[in-house]
């Protein structure tokens, strides 16, 4: 009787600490779906593209804005940074679509934006290698949607994560990379990580992170917009872990007494 209360109460315990179903600004691994592939968006040069069009290999899709007052900025400029010191050629080995997530940023924000990253980079790259869209909000929702994205507007701000989603020439999610991030030094990209990252989705191999387990040990903090160490869910994780080998000692125990007294 007490074993099976035991395994209640860790079911109770998995399901409170665990469940992750209503996520209101974060993101939701879709690992191994695809995105959809016949939305139009606006180009930086206020043409109509579809996104066929566009991914034709490994491919970096980020959901940013180009006013933020926020992550989006430092996220970018820190995409741009590892792909300066990467080996791999951008263009060639892999090609980066940035999506607006604000429906009144129109294709002159975009074209802003794209010549700041691009003036950045100390090698010559080619101007399609990196496209900056924007769409309508039913065309944006279609996609952060598909990939676990999620975002609220709250007054003229954008509330969101920053990730890259590295997808394969099918629309197929193979990998995402959230940026470390300290204080002193903002966000950070290992170019070992982003060259595996690269490499795999070539290969359309679907490759779970570490970021699963940082999600859960970390919590997003909308006001800083940055992930923060949740201690609630580590010690709550921890009584689990205790609960759990209690019980089956219990069991154990229970089960020696019995052979014992035969």
């Amino acid at each position: 009787m007490k074993f099976h209360i035991g395994i209640f109460l860790i079911a109770v315990l998995t399901q409170a600490i665990f469940s992750n179903n209503q996520i209101e600004i974060g993101v939701d691994e879709q690992l191994g779906k695809n995105i959809p592939l016949e939305v139009m968006f606006n180009d930086e040069n206020g043409n109509q593209v579809i996104l066929s069009e566009l991914i034709t290999g490994p491919t970096i899709l980020t959901f940013v804005y180009y006013n933020c007052p926020g992550i989006c900025n430092p996220l970018m400029f820190e995409l741009a940074n590892v792909m300066n010191k990467s080996d791999l050629e951008p263009g060639y080995d892999y090609n980066v679509i940035s999506i607006s997530i604000d429906e009144f940023e129109n294709p002159e924000k975009a074209s802003v934006k794209k010549k700041e990253m691009l003036s950045g980079f100390d090698k010559e790259i080619s101007p399609d290698s990196w496209r900056f869209l924007t769409g309508s909000i039913e065309n944006i929702k279609t996609m952060t949607d598909a990939a676990g994205f999620y975002f609220k507007r709250e007054d003229k701000e954008l509330r969101h994560a920053g990730t890259l989603i590295f997808i394969d020439k099918d629309g197929k999610i193979c990998r995402y990379l959230f940026p470390g991030y300290t204080e002193s030094r903002g966000y950070g990209i290992l170019p070992f990580d982003f060259k595996m990252a690269v490499i795999e989705t070539g290969e359309s191999k679907v490759s779970p992170t570490i970021a699963r387990f940082l999600r859960f040990c970390f919590s997003y903090e909308t006001e800083g917009q940055k992930y923060t160490l949740s201690f609630t869910r580590i010690f709550g994780a921890a009584i689990l872990l205790f609960a759990g080998i209690f019980f089956v000692t219990i069991r154990l125990k229970s089960k020696k007494e019995i052979i014992k007294t035969r």
